[in-house]
């Protein structure tokens, strides 16, 4: 009777699954030694990096920069396939988008960028600081978190919100004495330095994917790191990385539309394992058809969010459900929503004052103390957003942020609300401001159009539930860890065990990486390493 070989199977075919099946497949005798399949629950690869196309222009759906080149193996990939020069413009092209940045209230009055700029440099030093990145001799900073510490006896369980917050009160004592800043009918100094943080504040959830920022773990912030260098966008596409990694593997061995609904595994406790032709596996694959396949090893590299659902008891994708220290990580760890909506501006926008659609790079200043102040035509899912901006310089596609619930709320509302909404809002941003030529403000308060929509929908779509991690209060790197653990682990059962087989299911994807949590490069890495789990675990064994 011939042997059966062990079985592989990856879930997922984004970057950390197809990576860890480029890495496995192109082993030397990998064939000899296991057989190898990927199941996509999709419709295509790519998980959360989808190039995708609008308004004649490329977009990115999902991922978007490369964080830092020196070392990093996306730029690495980008760089050996030619990726990152294109004869068309793309997303975040570098030009002159910049140049064009305003800042802009609510009520149309744009704010003097040097308030803008004392403030933005406050921010991000206080963000330096809580990342250690910054200098921890910054007396202010360490004045804001000892003042923290006076008032709650503790920082343990701080968040960046509060942080942040008490790092405005602090601001405002070191401004108590600035009278030179130009304030607005229904703009006190106070209320628009406050309105110009929370600009900033909005920036960085979708940063961080943090909905409340009340809710992001400011010890937790020094967890993650970027690869040092420049950062950059993709010419050709993200998705032309993900083409790459899959192009080595044979047709059939990515199986797409295969969504699987349990996996059930064999724990210390049990001593049986699933029949399956002339041998046994110890791993039991359920998909959504009513199929089922049999594996020895099972790479799980589904999202965070697709975990978090899984262990409750009404999905139950585990069984016997998953260890009680994995489950309350997966349950610490956080996992946010952030979506982009593409809008393309309507040809009437132009002839209202926007020659050559030549639209700014616009920040966003909404009011937040005095809710009796908020325009009555700017819908409540659009006031947390922070920036609308042109895809590259002169496009007539622009981008906008949504981030937590405004934007699983965005993500309800059919095209022509979400038309009307970012319309009518944009139009009071703009109408009172010197970059809109319309000299009638009753005209140009309704004279921005938009003609058609693209929205992300990552909080909603099954496959992923979210869009990337982040360390929420009460949580800690170390929960990172525990996720990127294996079941059984190799350490408990030798060989020769009468226990269960190890390495039974393992774990890949951003939320697996301690440093580089959220990040494409993460999830590369962490495919790479199960990967190069199993084929050392095959050194070590009879095949």
């Amino acid at each position: 009777m011939v042997t059966q070989k062990p079985k592989i199977v990856i879930i997922g075919a984004g970057i950390s699954g197809l990576t860890a099946a480029k890495t496995l497949y192109t082993t030397q005798n990998s064939n000899e030694l296991f057989e190898l399949c990927v199941v996509e629950g999709g419709n295509r690869i790519g998980g959360r990096i989808f190039t995708s196309e609008f308004n004649g222009d490329q977009i990115e759906m999902g991922a978007t920069w490369i964080h830092g080149i020196e070392g990093n193996p996306i730029y690495k990939i980008a760089q050996e396939i030619n990726s990152l020069e294109s004869e068309k413009p793309w997303e975040c092209k570098e030009g002159k988008l910049m140049d064009k940045k305003v800042t802009i209230t609510e009520d149309g009055y744009e704010v003097n960028s040097s308030l803008v700029k004392s403030i933005s440099n406050f921010f991000n030093k206080m963000l330096a600081f809580s990342s250690g990145e910054g200098n921890f001799q910054d007396e202010v900073c360490k004045e804001i978190v000892e003042s923290i510490n006076l008032e709650n006896g503790s920082t343990k369980n701080l968040s960046t919100g509060s942080f942040l917050r008490k790092g405005l009160e602090f601001y405002w004592n070191l401004k108590k004495d600035q009278e030179n800043v130009e304030v607005f009918d229904k703009w006190s100094r106070k209320s628009l330095e406050e309105g110009v943080f929370a600009m900033f504040e909005n920036i960085h959830r979708h940063y961080s994917s943090a909905g409340d920022l009340g809710t992001l773990d400011f010890n937790g912030e020094s967890q993650y790191c970027n690869f040092p260098g420049d950062e950059l966008t993709i010419a050709k596409g993200y998705s032309t990385v993900v083409e790459s990694l899959a192009s080595v593997l044979p047709s059939g061995l990515i199986q797409l539309g295969r969504k699987v609904t349990k996996i059930e595994w064999q724990n210390d406790d049990c001593d049986l394992k699933f029949e399956n032709g002339d041998g046994t596996k110890p791993v039991k694959l359920h998909f959504s058809d009513g199929s089922v396949m049999y594996a020895d090893h099972v790479i799980v590299t589904v999202s965070l969010g697709v975990l978090k659902q899984g262990i409750r008891d009404d999905f139950a994708m585990f069984s016997p459900q998953l260890p009680s220290f994995k489950t309350q990580a997966i349950s610490r760890l956080g996992f946010g929503v952030v979506d982009k909506l593409f809008l393309q501006l309507s040809p009437s926008t132009e002839e209202c004052g926007y020659e050559g659609m030549n639209f700014p790079y616009l920040q966003m200043v909404f009011h937040q103390s005095d809710a009796k102040l908020f325009h009555s035509k700017i819908p409540l899912w659009i006031r947390r957003t922070a920036l609308i901006h042109p895809l590259y310089p002169k496009s007539s596609t622009l981008v906008s942020w949504f981030t937590g619930k405004e934007a699983l709320e965005m993500e309800t509302l059919d095209d022509e609300e979400i038309i009307d909404g970012v319309s009518t809002t944009i139009s009071q941003f703009l109408a009172n401001s010197k970059h809109f030529k319309n000299s009638d403000s009753a005209a140009a308060e309704s004279c921005v159009k938009f003609s058609k929509v693209l929205k992300c929908k990552w909080g909603t779509d099954p496959l992923f539930l979210g869009s990337y991690t982040h360390i929420a209060v009460g949580s800690s790197g170390d929960d990172l860890d525990v996720l990127a653990e294996p079941l059984p682990k190799v350490g408990n059962y030798g060989k020769n065990s009468k226990n269960c087989p190890p390495l039974q299911i393992l774990f890949a994807g951003e939320a697996t990486h301690r440093c580089y949590y959220s990040t494409t490069h993460g999830a590369y890495l962490t495919g790479v390493r199960e990967a190069n789990r199993l084929l050392k675990h095959f050194q070590c064994v009879d095949i």
